[in-house]
């Protein structure tokens, strides 16, 4: 097994005037199973394809069990990769495309069998090896190219986006699949996705960049929970954070809160006292999740009178989207079922206390430390 380390890792691809790829530097434990994420053109495919080979690194450092792997060739990194498209033979039978890699290292036939065969069996392939991989559904083909990369039994396995092809049900199938495998196999994984939501699924730790930046690399909950930067805090989470630009401001008792929708919003003094400089910050961005807004009264303190937008019903809860009258801005509560909403109902909403995100207006920043979870 192996870890896998960056150590100030950058991509040009146009004499160094532009980074595709911003200093990277992580490291990737021995079989851990990390996950890239980000938006498209953010460089996550671009840092998979250079820790495989197949891109050269404009400057830093690759390093593969503490070993400078910048010129060694991919087919002797001991990595396996799975791509978006399968890139399968079609003229090949199921068999003869997992037996592909080792026929190519020339391993002895006998071997080539028992392994294929074990394989086969644990991605429940046995019945189809003799079939060719037009008569397969997205999700065999997928286990195929899975199994052409479990055949060598490499030290790394790579994956790039490679349920992007496949239905949202044989995504989730297949989500619980791979991590299953990688249970069993013990060994590193390293995929990348601009799916958030396979990434909190899926990874140990989730790597999000943006802008061929590392952002912040930590465990799906600590994302989730503190997040460092505006730019996680909107990218973690379905639906995303409510993320507005306003004031920190003090009532006449001191209470320290933010101006929401024209209302004073009291920040709970758990927040506040986790801010890394309390009371220098004037203008902030402020951040609450759609799941921490409630339905209140008017009579209530602290609360906001909106107007509803839209409203989507997903059986057990309803996203309830709204505008807010200071700012040409849509945002979104997730509100449990209760009283009968419409569209263009006029309702009041309140902010959990507790769970207020702050972050600095200019580098946009966390002014918070991080809670304890």
């Amino acid at each position: 097994m192996a870890n896998v380390e960056l150590r100030q890792v950058t991509k040009s691809y146009d004499d160094r005037q532009s980074l595709a790829v911003k200093p990277l530097t992580f490291e990737i434990q021995d079989k851990e199973f990390l996950v890239i994420v980000g938006p498209s053109g953010c460089g996550k495919s671009t840092t998979l394809r250079m820790i495989a080979g197949l891109e050269s690194i404009t400057d830093g450092g690759l390093f593969i069990d503490n070993n400078l792997v910048n010129y060694v060739e991919t087919k002797d990194r001991d990595i396996a990769m799975v791509f978006q498209n399968y890139a399968l033979y079609p003229y090949m039978t199921i068999e003869e495309n997992i037996a592909f890699p080792l026929k190519m290292q020339k391993v002895p036939r006998k071997f080539i069998k028992q392994r294929v065969q074990k394989v086969a069996e644990i991605l429940q392939l046995s019945d189809l090896l003799k079939r060719k991989p037009d008569a397969l559904s997205g999700g065999q083909r997928q286990r195929v190219a899975l199994g052409r990369a479990m055949v060598r039994q490499p030290k790394v396995f790579l994956f790039d986006e490679p349920l992007s092809n496949l239905d949202a049900k044989l995504r989730i199938e297949m989500r619980a699949e791979i991590v299953k495998l990688h249970q069993q196999l013990d060994t590193t994984f390293i995929y990348v996705t601009h799916d958030q939501t396979e990434a909190m699924t899926m990874g140990d730790r989730i790597a999000v960049l943006n802008k061929g930046a590392l952002e912040q690399l930590d465990r799906p909950i600590q994302l989730y929970e503190n997040p460092r930067t505006k730019f996680v805090a909107e990218f973690i989470g379905n639906p995303q954070m409510n993320v507005f630009e306003t004031q920190l401001i003090f009532d006449k008792q001191g209470q320290a809160g933010v101006s929401f929708n024209g209302s004073f919003a009291p920040l709970a003094s758990s927040v506040f006292e986790r801010m890394i400089i309390p009371g220098l910050y004037q203008d902030v961005y402020a951040g609450i999740r759609p799941e921490d807004l409630y339905l209140a009264t008017a009579e209530e303190t602290g609360t906001i009178r909106v107007q509803i937008e839209n409203i989507e019903h997903l059986g057990h809860l309803r996203n309830v989207f709204f505008t807010v009258s200071d700012r040409d801005q849509i945002m979104v509560a997730s509100l449990e079922l209760g009283p009968d909403l419409a569209v263009g109902d006029t309702i009041y909403l309140k902010a959990a206390p507790d769970r207020w995100h702050l972050f600095d207006d200019a580098t946009e920043e966390s002014l918070l430390e991080p809670r304890e979870i």
